[in-house]
């Protein structure tokens, strides 16, 4: 028998406030089926004023938590994923350790901006692998609206925020790919690509935070043929095909990106989880929102087998595989 990582529990949090593309339109110029024809999206949730990555991060972890049954002060490890954080320092992670009543273990924050939340599910896994960890909480949380240019058609109609996490239980299985829990993880990054998509400025070069910058073809072509290629790597560790997924839960980038993932892994649409049109690109927390909502609508049950996917600024891609 072998130690593996369980996901227990899934919650998911979204701002009060939606601003529709009809809103946009009354912002810069754009309009709804512009918006629609290259990305999918219809609407986003914007975090209110006063309302942090922390507030959004607690919110998900609790209702993870509640889920699963666990108290907070039961968790031995906190993975907070975001390019939003509340302060330079101290992690955001901390905060939310705190305002949960986790009073042991470690909480950190990890930077890989939409591939964080499957970086952080890597990171929890290995520690519970490793025998270091036994109840884990990750999170994929982000007020990305706070780096967006909003004079930018190009980029600040693509994002919203949001957060989502997941409670992760060491469980012991055979080591076959019919056991419950996390199968394995994949991580890759390549920074020769960091001026596709990133922000200017930070604290170390200069004041401030700068907007968002994207070279959206070049983003399009790399992340279809980085994730379809992840998903393929997950599947061949572990002796499975294609066919053999019940539902793929990729970041919710846009829907072209959806759609060409999709096309070039040949699964069908019915088996994947889009939420892009109501959430747009909410960065580490797309996944887990995106899977917290199909657990809570009875799509995924116990027993399929999950593919979660994501690539991120960097670039940074990796995926999960897990049978729930």
């Amino acid at each position: 028998m072998i130690i593996r990582s369980r996901i227990v529990g899934c919650g998911a949090y979204l701002p009060e406030r939606v601003v529709t593309n009809a809103e946009m339109a009354r912002m810069v110029d754009t309009t709804d089926e512009w918006i629609v024809e290259r990305t999918g999206i219809r609407q986003r949730h914007i975090a209110a004023e006063g309302e942090n990555t922390s507030d959004l991060a607690f919110a998900a972890a609790e209702r993870a938590l509640a889920a699963a049954g666990v108290k907070g002060s039961d968790v031995d490890l906190l993975v907070l994923g975001t390019a939003t954080p509340d302060n330079t320092f101290p992690a955001t992670a901390v905060k939310v350790q705190a305002r949960l009543g986790m009073t042991g273990g470690a909480a950190f924050d990890l930077q890989a901006v939409c591939s964080g939340f499957v970086y952080g599910m890597a990171v929890a896994d290995n520690f519970i692998r490793a025998g270091q960890v036994r109840t884990a909480v990750v999170i994929g949380a982000e007020t990305f609206s706070r780096l967006l240019d909003w004079t930018d058609r190009n980029t600040c109609v693509l994002f919203g925020d949001g957060a989502g996490a997941v409670v992760l239980r060491a469980d012991s299985g055979e080591g076959t790919n019919r056991d419950v829990g996390i199968l394995s993880t994949h991580l890759h990054s390549d920074g020769r690509h960091h001026d596709l998509l990133h922000t200017k400025g930070g604290p170390s070069s200069t004041r401030g935070i700068g907007a968002i910058h994207m070279q959206g073809k070049e983003v399009f072509r790399h992340a279809v043929v980085n994730l379809a290629r992840v998903a393929n790597e997950a599947l061949e560790a572990n002796g499975l095909t294609v066919t053999d997924i019940d539902w793929l839960v990729p970041h919710q980038a846009n829907l072209r990106i959806l759609d060409g993932t999709a096309h070039k892994l040949n699964i069908p649409s019915e088996r994947i989880v889009v939420t892009v049109q109501r959430h747009a690109n909410t960065s580490a927390a797309s996944v887990p929102l995106a899977l917290a909502e199909a657990v809570g609508d009875g799509r995924i049950r116990p027993g399929h087998l999950v593919m979660l996917e994501a690539m991120g600024g960097g670039f940074t891609w990796g995926a999960c595989l897990a049978r729930m």
